[in-house]
């Protein structure tokens, strides 16, 4: 095994499957903080923690390779009073408290990944936004980000090296926003949404534990990373390469004000679809890191050849 022990807080989620199934046949141990019991599988254990308080959970940090934080309510829900207090809380707190805990043991993990999101760029249709020259953008979305790496950066933590990891839309076909796309291109739904000319930057699930392996191997990284697809899509040829790779040759498109209707219908905000998000991780590019999946067109056809 290259590793002894990845710690995930907060990885009993999409992503966490991801990064457990990657890490559990290359580290000796694989452990998942979650709020949820749930029996051990081979090496890949879950001890519980509540994100709020210190407990017995402290143990599994001591000596570990990584620490990689996921935690964070889903954003895919309207932004009322509660869902914004929520969605801050639940980012923050277990921040600060890892902070804490970390910056007083004695043997803490030698990285700790907070991934972050990309969408702290403000939409951009004129050029892509990279870690040295990107323009922060405004309104709850970015507000969220920037109180979230705050409580990241905040405290110093001398033994551990932290990157705040942008990440960029992750593409699978178990979870997250592939399925939901797939399912709208079957029902004959898959058009552009909006004007389509938004920008859509994208990351293939393989090359996002890929990108944690970089980052735990290249120690002169630190700080922010953007995670994303050196090459962001437009939403039309985004929702065109998806229906050409299923085979369904046409796709009604839904305009703004249909938007507007479904996403009040389903919980969600018209945000997260029409912003434009044109991200390009230069920091990884610089660093010699080869993403396995460059372009969309090679990623869905990857994702629609996985039997689920």
């Amino acid at each position: 095994m290259k590793y002894a022990k990845i710690v995930l807080a907060g990885g009993n989620g999409y992503l966490g499957n991801v990064l457990a199934n990657y890490y559990k046949t290359i580290a000796t141990q694989v452990v998942i903080l979650s709020r949820k019991a749930k029996a051990a599988e081979s090496n890949v254990e879950t001890v519980l923690w509540d994100g709020k308080t210190e407990g017995t959970w402290t143990e599994t940090l001591k000596g570990a390779d990584m620490l990689i934080n996921l935690c964070g309510k889903n954003v895919n829900c309207r932004y009322n009073k509660q869902n914004r207090a929520e969605i801050i809380a639940s980012r923050t707190i277990p921040t600060r408290l890892l902070n804490k805990v970390i910056s007083e043991m004695a043997n803490p993990p030698k990285l700790w990944i907070n991934v972050t999101s990309a969408t702290i760029y403000r939409h951009a249709e004129d050029h892509p936004q990279d870690e040295y020259n990107g323009d922060i953008g405004y309104g709850f979305s970015i507000d969220v980000c920037q109180q979230w790496e705050g409580s990241f950066f905040e405290t110093e933590t001398p033994l551990t090296r932290k990157v705040a990891l942008r990440m960029g839309i992750v593409l699978g076909r178990n979870d997250s926003v592939f399925p939901r796309l797939l399912n709208l291109v079957k029902f004959g739904l898959g058009g552009k949404q909006g004007d389509g000319q938004q920008y859509v930057s994208w990351i293939h699930e393989h090359d996002v534990a890929r990108s944690t392996e970089w980052l735990l191997s290249n120690e002169e990284l630190t700080g922010v990373v953007n995670c994303s697809a050196p090459e962001a899509v437009k939403n039309t040829e985004l929702m065109r390469l998806i229906r050409n790779t299923y085979g369904i040759p046409f796709g009604l498109p839904s305009p703004q004000w249909l938007l507007e209707i479904g996403m009040l219908l389903i919980g969600s905000e018209t945000e997260l679809v029409l912003k434009s998000r044109w991200v390009i991780p230069k920091r990884l590019l610089e660093s010699g890191f080869v993403f396995q999946f460059p372009n969309a067109k090679h990623a869905i056809h990857d994702i629609l050849s996985i039997r689920i």
